[in-house]
């Protein structure tokens, strides 16, 4: 029987992505993230090297997962999708984990693959001055006003995901989760108005 290296390379990452998110780079540990994979430690190191570009693997294959499952388009409606980021992490909280994690660890240097993630986000902010229906000459750039503006949508759709603790204790059970989740796409829906109409 033929051992399966791409099934194995899978098997690490779904175990490192557990290990990754409960405890970080320095917490992780290889032989617990090889033990749950099934397969000896040193094949970490053959298919990744070491450690910390196992973490970045994880975080970069957690990102294109983000990236498919919750695409942003020209003419997509920015509430709509300030909805589906919601979902999206209140459904896989692990990659919220994940990218706290990679803050602490990485702080202001620059990250692995930082140029392509950043085309990523040149392209949603390209994405949502469409959506917002901004007035600009043809080929010319977003408006300066809309990378913040991204920022904030996802920052408003992600943060009571990335500190659960801080929502429960602001809302205590006054706000069942579905109204939360209305509560965040309206207001986005109302800061894009504004910022449409300059209000």
């Amino acid at each position: 029987m033929t051992r399966d290296p791409g099934h194995t390379k899978e098997r690490l990452l779904t175990a490192a992505n557990e290990e990754f998110a409960a405890h970080g780079i320095a917490g992780a540990r290889v032989d617990r993230i090889a033990a749950s994979a099934g397969v000896n430690k040193e094949r970490i190191y053959g298919y990744f090297g070491n450690k910390q570009k196992l973490f970045d693997a994880v975080v970069a294959r957690a990102l294109d997962e983000v990236a498919e499952a919750v695409p942003l388009q020209g003419g997509d409606d920015p509430a709509e999708y300030v909805g589906r980021v919601y979902d999206f992490h209140r459904d896989n909280p692990v990659l919220v984990r994940l990218l706290l994690w990679e803050g602490l660890h990485y702080r202001n240097e620059v990250l692995p693959g930082e140029d392509s993630r950043r085309r990523h986000y040149e392209d949603k902010i390209a994405a949502l001055a469409r959506s917002m229906e901004l007035p600009r000459a043809l080929g010319e750039e977003a408006p300066a006003e809309v990378a913040p503006v991204l920022l904030t949508l996802i920052g408003l759709a992600v943060w009571p995901h990335a500190v659960p603790q801080m929502a429960r204790l602001i809302l205590g059970t006054a706000a069942p989760e579905v109204d939360l989740r209305e509560h965040v796409v309206e207001f986005a829906r109302r800061a894009v108005t504004g910022a449409r109409t300059g209000v």
